[in-house]
């Protein structure tokens, strides 16, 4: 499967809530795949994309994470 792939890691919050925002917007009807190298980073966007109604699931890759949208 092709995806939109939001690279979060290193960023601050808002930055990777908006960057995803934008993906979506952007993207409609797309899978998107964001990496994000902060827990906190990862729930901020879950919420988004729970506020959006948007399917996904969230992995824990290493330290790391990848949260896809289906």
């Amino acid at each position: 499967m092709d995806y939109i792939v939001v690279d979060a890691r290193g960023l601050s919050c808002p930055e990777p809530v908006m960057l995803t925002a934008d993906a979506l917007k952007k993207n409609p009807g797309k899978a998107l795949k964001i990496l994000a190298s902060e827990a906190h980073v990862r729930t901020n966007v879950e919420k988004l994309l729970k506020s959006k109604k948007v399917d996904f699931t969230s992995y824990e890759v290493g330290s790391e994470y990848e949260i896809v949208t289906k």
